[in-house]
């Protein structure tokens, strides 16, 4: 074992740094982060979100996590990139926002908080900062847009783990069908590829950052798969039916996901028809995610070639979606979004037509923004030829 998935001191230091000079160059004074994702971001603390605050505050001088007594010992097991504020409980007879407050008594000025913030939250830092003006801030979102070399290494490990687990999927089916047993259902293989990927990380990683959603996927297969996010089910899957395996997983608290639409048995040509059009859609998708391009002429492309392909009714979706620590975050590879993709920018590319009562077809790919263009970190084949399962 030789892969290690904590990012070292090194880097907090880094993402530190360049909160601050954000932060000196917009006005913010003291900034507060309350989401899960944006704490694993900042300080490497991976913990269950509840309703207890999780609040990673920084200013020129310091940083700081304030956390419940009960998360105490695990941000001390993660040797958290961040100095510990505790208070005991929620909603406290004493508390949380007010403990901080009182931890940092000279902040005054500007204080930033997550755009997303809760709304409930927001009189709490005002009276815990009373001097302050409290404002949103995006600073932290901007920055995660695009990655540091070092996630790329974890969002690189993951896509691979992710072909991984529609490799085993594809596995499992064949093997039942080679033996003539009884095929798996969708929630028998959704389990057996979620439990592949993790002892893949425990067998190959010398460490695991273990994180909500770790690995995990959907499954469906028949006409069931024309729901987009349906959830797996006891339903057994058949010959002469397609099913779609859309798997991901986090590695260092970095997502990834792979997709892809097979065929149980020889596909019939109608089949066929559809899947040339998903096919040919994702292709022109991946091939569009260009830097320097906006986010939307990538989904403008490719949505019109389903479009012009003669088959809009059975469109649902926009092209695809940012992935970073989250598997769904900006930027966005939609029409509506004008970002202007930057190498280091990692998005999915997932057209797919859906035709209610029949089938689903949509193949995903991890891809990287690069200067020399589109790299899809995700490799499982996508020919036809290669998702028949026989």
């Amino acid at each position: 074992m030789s892969f290690t998935q904590r990012l070292g001191t090194d880097f907090y230091v880094r993402v530190h740094r360049d909160i601050r000079t954000r932060m000196a160059a917009s006005g913010v004074d003291l900034l507060l982060l309350d989401s899960n994702d944006d704490v694993i971001y900042t300080t490497g603390f991976s913990h269950y979100t509840t309703e207890r605050p999780v609040v990673f505050a920084i200013t020129q001088d310091g940083a700081w996590l304030l956390i419940p007594k009960l998360e105490e010992s695990h941000a001390a097991h993660q040797d958290i990139a961040a100095e510990p504020i505790v208070y005991f409980e929620f909603p406290g007879i004493d508390p949380a926002f007010a403990v901080l407050g009182r931890a940092l008594p000279q902040a005054n000025g500007t204080v930033g908080h997550s755009p997303a913030i809760s709304a409930a939250r927001i009189p709490q830092i005002q009276a815990a900062f009373p001097n302050a003006r409290v404002v949103p801030s995006n600073i932290v979102q901007q920055m995660r847009l695009r990655k540091y070399p070092e996630e790329i290494v974890m969002h690189r490990e993951a896509s691979r783990i992710s072909d991984e687990m529609v490799i085993a999927g594809v596995g499992l089916i064949r093997e039942a069908m080679r033996s003539g047993g009884t095929l798996p259902s969708e929630i028998e293989i959704e389990s057996f590829v979620s439990r592949h990927a993790m002892k893949i990380m425990f067998d190959e990683h010398d460490d695991q950052m273990l994180v909500q959603g770790l690995a995990s996927g959907l499954v469906y297969s028949g006409p069931r798969s024309a729901y987009p996010h349906g959830m797996p089910t006891g339903h057994p899957v058949k010959r002469g039916e397609s099913i779609i395996l859309s798997l991901g997983c986090r590695v260092g608290g970095r997502a990834a996901e792979s997709e892809r639409t097979l065929f149980i048995g020889e596909p019939s040509k109608e089949q066929e028809g559809h899947y040339a059009v998903a096919y040919e859609a994702q292709r022109m998708a991946t091939a569009a995610l260009i830097a320097g391009h906006t986010c939307a002429s990538a989904d403008n492309l490719a949505l019109q070639f389903i479009r012009d392909s003669g088959m809009e009714e059975y469109l649902l979706h926009r092209v695809g979606h940012g992935m970073g620590i989250m598997f769904h975050e900006a930027p966005w590879v939609e029409g509506g979004d004008q970002t202007i993709l930057e190498p280091g920018m990692i998005t999915s590319s997932e057209p797919a037509i859906f035709v209610h009562g029949f089938a689903g077809y949509r193949i995903a790919d991890t891809v990287l923004i690069t200067e020399l263009g589109p790299d899809s970190m995700t490799h499982y084949p996508r020919r036809l030829a290669d998702v028949v399962i026989a």
